[in-house]
Formats: C-alpha cells, structure tokens, sequence
C-alpha cells in the first residue's frame, strides 16, 4: 500500500505540475495575442479599383478533417486580391459577385468556388496526395523534403493510427509500411509485439530489434517483467503498451544505411521515430472522443466432437488390448457420453468489452502554443472470470518562439500508468485438450464442479492471478538559438522513469479439494523492474546557399545513461489465503533473481548533406560510438554511411507536359553497428551456488571473461528509384536492398574441461538479408465530392547464413545451415504410415537403419516469402470509408497435440482418418490409450516432421474505418464525427491451426475488435 500511495503521489505531483504549466502557457498565449478588435478577419494584400461592378464582402471559415486552418490563401481568380484565414480559419474579402474565389494550402487540393452572389462561403479543404513530395520527413536528428531524401523512410501519419482500435502502437503498423515485418504475440492484453525491419540480422534472437526513439529520446524496447510472473503471456509485457496511440503525430521508419547510420550502433536493426501531438496557433480548442468496443476470439481450431472423440478414444484402448482404465472417466461411463461441449467455446469464446475516451485542449498564439490531453483505456477479458486492463495517460506539449524568431523551446512530457490483471494460467491449450464429454463446470447450485473428484475443472485455475502495475515517464526539452549567419545551435534533453510491479498469486484453492493441498502450498512470485534514462545530445548546424548550391552541416554528441534494477522472489506457504499477498507471511521466502545493471553510451556524430541545382544530392553521415558493454580497447567503433540521390526529372530531356512528373534516382551504402548483447556479458560473472559451508553461500562461475568482445557490424546497401506519372496521381518506389551482419555475438563452444560449455564472444559468421521493396500510390478518383485514393505495398526478402565457422562440430549444427535462412527448422521427412504396424514411419538419411537426431535433414523455411498491404480510402462529402487488407505468404506449424490419438486429450478432426487394421492406406497412425511405447515414439517424430508444416498464409481484412461528419446547423463552432472501426476482421486462409498470424497454439490468439465512437472538437 506505501509503494501504491507513493506512485499515486507522484501522479499528482505530476498532474499539478502540467496544470501549473498550462496556466502559465495560457497567460503567454493571452498577452501576447494582438486584441481582436485590432485584427481583421482578412489581410487584403492588394486591392484593384472595381467601378463597373458591385463589390461585397464575402466572409466564411476554412476547415479540414479536424478543424479549423489558420494561414489558408484566399484570392480571386485572375485578380491580385488576397487574403490570408486567421488563427480562427476565417476570413473576409471584397469580391463581386461574377468572380471566382480559389481557396490555396500547403499540401492540401486548390478549390476553386464561384461566388454567385453568396456573400458566406465556408470551404472544407481535402489533403492533396500529389503535394506530398513536399511534406517534411523526420529522419532522426534532421527533417528532410520527401522529395530530396536519399535514404529509406518509411511513414504513417496520425490519420491512420486513430482509425485503428488498438493499445500498441506497433499494431497501427501492421501491414502499412513496406519492409517491416509486426506480429502480435497473443490476444491476452498488455502481451508483446516482434518487429524486423528488413529481416533478422543477427543469429541470437533477442539481437534484432530496432531501436525505438521518442520526441528525440531514445526508448528501451526490452521486454519488462519476468518469464516466471508472465506466463500466461506468450511473451513478456510490452513497454511500447507505455505509449498512447492517439498521442502520436506520425512514425517514421528508417531502414537503410544512409538512414540509420547517423545514429550508429543503434541503427542495425533500424530506426522506429515516433512524434508526439503539438499545439497549433489559434483559439482555445477542445477536443472529446469515446469509444466503446467488443473482442472476440478470430479462430478456433476444428476438434472432433463426441462421437468422434470416444471412437478415437475406443480405438485406443482397442490397440493397446486393455480394457478401459478406472479412471478412463470420459469414455468408461462415468461422465456423459452424450454429452457434448466446446471447450474452446466455452472458455474461449466470450466477449471483451473495450472501453477508451480521449480528451484535449490545445491553441496558443504565434509564439507560444501548447497541447494537454487525456486518455483512459479499460479492456475486459473473453475468459468466463473478471479479468481487465486498464490504462491512463496524460500527454503535454508546450512550444515557444521568441519575437525575433530566433530562440526556440519545445518540451513534451508522457505519463502512462498501466493496471493490468489478467489469469495466471492461459486456459488455451486446455480448451484445447479437454474432453467433449467433461462435465458441467458448475454444479446446480452455483458451485465449481468437481464430478466426484473426477474432473480437474479448469475453471478453478483462474483463481490464479497475473497482476501487473507499471508507470512511466517520457520527457523531453530541445532548446535552440539562430546564431546567424546560418549557425543553429540546439541541445535535447531526455529522461525516461519507468517503474514496474508484477505479481504471480497461486492460491491453494486452484486445486481440487481432494488433494488436500492446503494455504501451506500456496506459492507467490513477485517481480520488480525499475529503469531509468536520461540522455543529453548538444548540437550545432549550418546552412548556407550558394548559387546553385546548397550545404547543410550538422555535427553534435550524445551522452546516455540507463540503469535497471531488477528483483524476482518467490514465498511459498502461508498461514492463511487471504497473507498470499504479503510477502513477508511466505513461511519460505527466496530470492531468485537480483540484478542491477549500468549502461553508458557516447557518441559524436555528423551530417553534411549537398544539393546542386535543386536536382543532385549527395548525404554523408557518420557516428563515433562508445558502449559500456564491451571490452576494454573494443568499446569505440566508428560507422557512417553515403546516400546519393538524382533527380532526373528536372533534366532537361524531361518536358514539363511530360507524363513523367517526377523521378528520382537513389543509392546508399555504409555500415552500423550493433551492440544488443546485455549489459556486462564481457566480465567474469559468479551465481551463489544454493549450498551452504559454515554459514556461508558459496560461489561459482557463470561467465569467462573476454577483453576482445567487440561490436557486431551491418553492412548495408540499397539501390531504388521513385517515379511520379500525371502529376503525382501514379507515384510508384521500387527498392532493392542487401544487408550483411558479421561479427556475430554468439556463444561459441568451449571444451568440456573448461568447465564451461560456451564463451560469449565474437564469431566470424555473416548473415545477409536481401530483398525488393514495393510501394504504390495512386490517386483513382478526386473530382467534386467524391475521392479515391489507394496504397499498397509489397515486400520480398531472403535471410541467408553466408558462413558459420565450425558450425558441423558445434550445438548449433542442429539448428542452421550454410546457405540457408535462420529461419529454417531442420524436420524428420514423413514417409507414411506403416501398413502393417500401423505406426508413422521416416525416411533414414544416414542410411544406417535407425532413425535418430542426425536424420532430421529435411529444411523448412519458416520466415515469409514476401508480406504486404492494400490500403483503399474513400471520401463523399461527409462520408468516409477506409480499409487495408494485409497478406503474408508463409508456411507454418499446423496444431497437433503434444500426445498421441487415443489418449485421453481431444484432437484435431484431421486425426479422424487413423489406421486400424493390418492393410490401411492411411494418413495418420493408429490410436493409442499410451501403452504403445513404439507408436509414442513415432509420434513424436512426427511432431518435429515436415508433415505437420503447412500453408500459414493469408489475406486478412485487417482494418475498416467508416466515418460521419455529423453537421449541427444549430452549433456551428461544434464539428461532430460518428464512425465504427474493426481490427482483424475477416481472415481468408487454408491454415486449419487457428489464426494463421499467430505462432504460439498454446496461449490466446489475437482478438477481432469491433468499436463505435464520436469525436466532439469545439
């Protein structure tokens, strides 16, 4: 409870704080706005004597999909009369009633409306795909001109991540940006994403992240929490949960060298920015939106039904020449046997209810402007128990100018707190097992069903919690200066808190009573995570033009410092149920695992980017990194890279009506590095040893130390031209890359006399991935009311392991292969079933009559053959619909069951087709009740063959959107939006697994959410 009040008040202190600063922005904002009466609505330019025709004045208010636009160019056709909208989006001009009024703004379409006599014209601009070449790009330390940058970036904007009902913000990813690979790790809230970028670079699995960086901080991805409190996850608990979608204004993906190498080390696997939500000039403006949403479970797998499940069962006992068993309860009378349930239904197949309201306030004036928002999240459970997940979030941001434009100040602060309880036990894979025939879960008068001591009942186990607290911070301040001359210098600030609690509660009660397994038994794990950040990077830049020339130079330094402090006990046995909380009642308290860890970073690093005749770009950047977690003389290595760029569509030899409205050459290559092996991996390590001599632990080695473990390095090189056709309505990009890692971290192993089995060090191995990336935008309709505008992206790539020294005499011979991907299982080949044994049978590589290890020789790529998105948007009037169907093309693990047929766990329908009689020609082995130890050992051969490899891929309606601009006649200041969004909603496949993205079948699949909403900005 002290730990509880403690976060409670810092939340508060926290929240008086931003009230403080909003307070002082909004008194900023109101000295430093000229009075209204002084300003006209309009700022006429020019003005032409008009004699012959009746002039009037024509006002009305400028908006767009969220609002007002202040700075829209108002002016009349063929005239030098102009105007300018102010902070409100309104404006006044003189016009008759015969001229044409044109409404023009940066990257939006130019409308043209005559005026006819109105003298109130409202316009509502529309985005204009064709300008986007002009949209500045966030490349990291630098923003850049889509139109000039000459490395890979790949981006979403805020308009796509709030049509999405999703928590992670790597799922508003999914399937929308070429090269990047996102898989969710279970439907069970709060559970972890993977993400590669162009492929898996490194051998060790935990070495391919990217990294994550957060308003200019970076942002540790590593997973928190315990694999011994989290197992009912299929991975660890996210920290990207930590950030609030609807917070972020846009995401940029850096992917190739010339991208990535300015941030060096930490550029190997890429770069994910994300920007968070501004303040705008104008008027006070408040902002609400609520949703409400339901999950559901996307696929089951199909399992045989009662009949089919007793015969199979029947059959079993039969082949074994065993009558049933006394406690073969589902099939030797004592359960139902007409009874039929699924169970996966059952304790799957309820509904989650999901709960979010956004709320924000935002204006400012010209020099000072400011954002403060708000965000709740609750999600329940589709378990039959009352699990949820809550989580808050308040977003600040607060930006300032001075007069002379010269002095600049941005500060933004995140603060997440997260409140999740979930079942301690994933209750997939006994809905899975459990019989068609189990009985009832509660009996008739309410209570948890035993069946006379003969049933486990599953139910009991959610009796069993997951509980997990977390809070973090991310803030950061950039302060910048115009020393003239074209001098910028500029300094961020960062600093990260975040602070985690989870508890794993095993109460005695998830047990039948008939055990007698009392409070004495009852088991608490507890984990706590605490890290911490901060991060300061002064920079300097230069700019200058000349002639046709222009230079632009940037260098600067990074220092970084993280500290983690882990702690993972365990108490076993209390007096009573209702102490397992309390840490200190476990009559038997261990420590499991404690660890702080240090980890410092520098750097200097530097930019020069040159542009001759608006149409040649050269970009070289480089990074001189310092990491803490290698050997001393290894820890400083120097990456950098060179991206050059050719416009060729501003050649000569290009006409202006050309159809070709713009081409762009690009290449780049250099090299970055990677240092994603943990902290202190070079040192001499010790572990207690659990025994004691005299009062005394002892110690032994866990570690040797290495002075030569030194950085991984990735080489990269990209090759890849942009082309426009009819002014940007067909822009088409078309890449191909080829990255090779070496000096892989790996554990190479050692001689068993060393008394290790490895020494954690640098292998003179090399991966590379290589592939094509393909992006398609068009613009297919926009005239009128009417537009539409389509997506698509497509991405194939190939991971192979060029060289691996020694590999034929290591552990890791089982496990890759030169010349082949990572990715690879190594699988026994299934040759059929024996027609007379009625057992699987396998192929003997080796020749030598037995099937052992050294026989699995049949390779199966499991990582996608190529993955992509069709994206499609459409907008008439005040309708918009917007949806994107992601595909993957992959094989993968089809379900089957960790036991043979004929045992007493249900099965998939495919078992149906079993041998039972000396001559069957069949596909599956004969059914066992367990005694067949010959036909046990098949199947688990048969369980690591390439039998039970099947086609994973899919085409999945992953996201719809479907809006309404209600108009309010009566509340003109008040903009009302309905809409009704899905995630994961229809899902083609001949995958019979379940869902086809997931690959753990034991633990919760994604869910499909269904959500309405209404959005109120005033």
């Amino acid at each position: 409870m002290k730990n509880i009040s403690l976060i409670e008040g810092k939340a508060v202190l926290w929240f008086v704080l931003i009230c403080i600063l909003l307070c002082t922005n909004l008194i900023l904002a109101k000295k430093s706005v000229i009075p209204a009466a002084k300003i006209k609505a309009g700022l006429s330019l020019r003005k032409e004597n008009l004699h012959q025709v009746q002039i009037k004045k024509i006002t009305g208010t400028v908006t767009d999909n969220q609002g007002q636009l202040p700075g829209v160019t108002v002016f009349i056709k063929g005239k030098s009369v102009t105007v300018i909208t102010d902070f409100d989006g309104k404006y006044v001009i003189d016009a008759s009633s015969t001229d044409t009024l044109v409404f023009s703004f940066m990257g939006y379409k130019t409308i043209e409306v005559p005026v006819n006599g109105n003298t109130t014209i409202n316009m509502r601009l529309q985005e204009d795909a064709t300008a986007l070449q002009e949209v500045k790009v966030n490349a990291g330390y630098y923003s850049v001109k889509e139109s000039e940058r000459t490395g890979s970036i790949a981006r979403i904007t805020s308009k796509d991540i709030e049509r999405q009902p999703v928590t992670n913000v790597l799922a508003s990813m999914q399937g929308r940006m070429a090269g990047v690979d996102i898989i969710q790790d279970g439907g069970t809230a709060g559970g972890g994403f993977q993400i590669k970028i162009r492929g898996r670079n490194s051998i060790r699995a935990d070495g391919n992240e990217p990294l994550f960086v957060i308003d200019g901080v970076p942002y540790s991805s590593e997973s928190i929490g315990s694999p011994g409190t989290s197992t009912a996850m299929a991975s660890q608990m996210s920290p990207l949960n930590s950030i609030n979608p609807a917070d972020i204004e846009s995401i940029e993906v850096l992917k190739d060298a010339d991208a990535t190498a300015i941030y060096g080390s930490r550029g190997a696997n890429g770069v994910v920015l994300i920007s968070t939500k501004k303040g705008k000039a104008g008027k006070t403006k408040f902002s609400i939106s609520a949703t409400t949403g339901v999950g559901t479970a996307t696929r089951f797998v199909a399992l045989m039904n009662t009949d089919q499940y007793l015969a199979m069962r029947r059959q079993g006992y039969a082949n074994d020449g065993v009558p049933f068993g006394a406690t073969a309860y589902d099939v030797n009378g004592t359960w139902d046997q007409s009874r039929s349930t699924n169970w996966q239904k059952e304790l799957l197949g309820g509904s989650a209810l999901i709960q979010n309201i956004q709320a924000s306030v935002s204006g400012g004036s010209s020099t000072t402007n400011y954002l403060l928002s708000g965000n709740y999240r609750t999600e329940g459970t589709v378990l039959p128990a009352d699990f949820r997940y809550n989580k808050g979030a308040v977003h600040y941001s607060m930006n300032h100018v001075s007069d002379n434009s010269k002095f600049r100040i941005q500060f933004g602060a995140n603060y997440t707190t997260q409140d999740n309880l979930q079942a301690a036990t994933d209750l997939t894979l006994t809905a899975k097992y459990l019989a068609p025939n189990a009985p009832a879960l509660y009996d008739a008068d309410g209570r948890i069903n035993w069946e006379n001591n003969t049933f486990d009942n599953p139910i009991a186990t959610l009796q069993g919690i997951f509980c997990s607290k977390t809070n973090d911070l991310v803030s950061n301040l950039q302060l910048s200066y115009q020393l003239g001359g074209g001098f910028e210098v500029k300094t961020n600030f960062g600093f990260t808190d975040l602070q985690q609690s989870e508890n794993r509660i095993l109460p005695s009660t998830i047990y039948n009573p008939a055990y007698a397994v009392g409070s004495d038994n009852s088991v608490l794990y507890m984990n706590n995570t605490k890290r911490k950040s901060w991060i300061i990077e002064p920079q300097l830049r230069w700019q200058r033009d000349f002639g046709k020339s222009s230079l632009d130079v940037l260098i600067g330094g990074t220092k970084q410092q993280q500290t983690t402090e882990r702690l993972f006990q365990s108490g076993i046995g209390f007096t009573n149920n209702s102490l397992i909380t309390n840490f200190a009642s476990a009559t038997t308290k261990n420590i499991l695992n404690s660890d702080t860890f240090l980890y410092r970073y520098y750097a200097y690093f530097g930019r020069l980017n040159y542009i001759y005749d608006e149409k040649y770009i050269v970009n070289v950047t480089g990074r001189k990194d310092g990491s803490s977690r290698f050997g001393p003389g290894r820890q400083f290595a120097t990456f950098g890279a060179v991206g050059a760029a050719w416009i060729f569509s501003k050649e000569s030899f290009v006409s202006e009506n050309s159809f070709l409205s713009y081409g762009k050459f690009r290449m780049s290559y250099g090299i970055t590095g990677n240092d994603q092996i943990g902290d202190y991996q070079f040192y001499d390590t010790y572990a207690a040893t659990g025994a004691n001599y005299q009062g005394i632990t002892g110690l032994q080695p866990t570690r040797l130390y290495n002075a030569d473990f030194g950085w991984e390095t990735n080489r990269k090189l990209e090759g890849a031209i942009e082309t426009g056709f009819f002014k940007d309505q067909i822009f088409l990009t078309a890449s191909y890359y080829s990255n090779r890692s070496s000096d892989q971290l790996v554990g190479i192993p050692m001689p068993a006399t060393t008394g290790f089995s490895s020494l954690t060090s640098n292998l003179d191995a090399t991966v590379q991935n290589n592939g094509f990336e393909f992006t398609l935008r068009t613009v297919n309709f926009s005239k009128g009311n009417f537009n539409w505008s389509t997506n698509f992206t497509y991405s194939a790539s190939r991971n192979t392991l060029l060289s691996f020294p020694g590999l034929a005499g290591s552990t890791s011979a089982t496990r890759y292969v030169i010349g082949q991907p990572l990715d690879i299982a190594k699988l026994y080949h299934l040759t059929g079933v024996n027609s007379n044994s009625g057992v699987y049978e396998f192929e003997d590589v080796t020749g030598d009559g037995l099937i052992s290890i050294a026989d699995k020789q049949t390779l199966v790529d499991l990582s996608p053959k190529f993955f992509g998105g069709l994206q499609n948007q459409f907008q008439y009037k005040n309708w918009q619909l917007d949806f994107l169907i992601q595909f993957v093309k992959k094989q993968a693990y089809d379900y089957i069951s960790n036991v043979p047929g004929g045992t007493p766990y249900n099965q998939s329908t495919n078992l149906t087709d079993a041998w039972q009689k000396v001559g069957d020609q069949s596909l599956h082995q004969l059914n066992t009740a367990g005694l067949n130890s010959m036909a046990t050992v098949a199947y688990n051969r048969y369980a690591e063959s390439d039998a039970v490899v099947t086609d994973g891929s899919y085409v999945r309606l992953k996201n719809v959107y479907l809006s309404y601009d209600l108009p309010l006649k009566m509340l003109k200041e008040v903009n009302c939006k309905l809409f009704v969004q899905g995630q994961n909603i229809l899902t083609f496949t001949p995958y019979r697994g379940g869902d086809p993205e997931f690959r753990f079948s034991g633990f919760l699949p994604p869910l499909r959410v269904i959500s309405g909403g209404m959005t109120l900005t005033f």
